[in-house]
């Protein structure tokens, strides 16, 4: 059962006049790379067979999730986009293997539901359609190997004072599409949550909603700060007209030091909005490309 609800965001009463959503995988965690390559990966080789194209799956995957733009994407768009990748892949066309259909996955992906165990558990009940039971089938089947099986990742050194800061000035939750259960489990585990009012996960609704229910008609919205690791994050800041710091994939621990002793500091006192974010978010968008590199091997 869920702990935290919609309306635990909506009713959110401010103590401070800051707020700062925080992303949790891959931006206070390091737990990206192993979650997607140790649990989300072989389970979609294991459930859809695809054993014989096992490195172009890998490659594909690896790219839409934690290299390419998509990076931080909830799970299940993030599978299709893998999946529509992969049979515009010529060496996997050549290989002869079957990929499965995308109209169920796009439909709910694209139906506007949360997205979730939940709705798709629905979905599945209301349709019937086998590819988006094996869908299911998929998602239960990561959370589960997750839960049972993936090793305690530390949260990044420098989040840790950076967040009790944050704590300190700022009203902050949590803001993710992980499921619930395995980010409070989480952040729990490294006795993280005492930092944080609220713990949104993917049952919530997106990022852009989080942000919408907790700080919309609350805060000035250059008082509303998301850290995130993903251009999906920023999207979501953009989204409610909320500063954005980003979290640079390889290079985090910098981040957060350069977050707790310099940007932060600015967001408090009004200088963070302008030239000194728009450098931020462009050294970060550099570094996530949306054309995939066996393409330009192609050309």
């Amino acid at each position: 059962m869920s702990s935290y609800s919609k309306q635990d965001l909506i009713a959110f009463e401010p103590a401070h006049d800051a707020f700062v959503g925080i992303d949790s995988d891959g931006c206070v965690f390091d737990s990206m790379g192993i979650k997607q390559c140790e649990h989300f990966h072989p389970m979609i080789i294991a459930v859809w067979q695809l054993e014989r194209i096992e490195p172009q799956l890998r490659e594909t995957a690896e790219f839409v999730n934690l290299y390419s733009k998509w990076r931080g994407s909830n799970r299940f768009p993030a599978l299709l986009k893998v999946f529509e990748l992969l049979a515009d892949r010529a060496d996997v066309v050549a290989s002869g293997v079957a990929l499965p259909s995308l109209d169920a996955l796009r439909g709910y992906v694209t139906s506007g539901l949360p997205l979730g165990a939940p709705s798709l558990e629905q979905e599945v009940a209301r349709t019937g359609a086998p590819e988006l039971t094996r869908v299911l089938k998929w998602s239960h089947a990561v959370s589960a190997d997750i839960d049972q099986n993936m090793r305690a990742i530390p949260p990044f050194v420098a989040s840790i004072p950076a967040l009790a800061a944050v704590q300190e000035s700022s009203d902050a939750i949590v803001v993710s599409q992980t499921p619930e259960a395995d980010l409070v489990k989480e952040w729990k585990l490294h006795d993280l949550e005492r930092f944080v009012e609220v713990i949104a996960g993917q049952e919530l609704g997106t990022k852009a909603e989080h942000l919408e229910m907790a700080t919309v008609g609350k805060y000035a919205p250059s008082r509303v700060l998301l850290i995130g690791d993903a251009p999906g994050d920023r999207a979501a800041a953009q989204a409610v007209g909320a500063c954005f710091y980003p979290i640079n994939p390889g290079t985090e621990e910098t981040a957060w030091q350069r977050f707790h002793e310099e940007a932060y500091p600015r967001f408090l006192d009004g200088t963070y909005v302008g030239a000194y974010e728009d450098q931020l978010i462009s050294a970060f968008e550099a570094q996530l490309p949306e054309v995939p590199p066996w393409e330009h091997q192609d050309r």
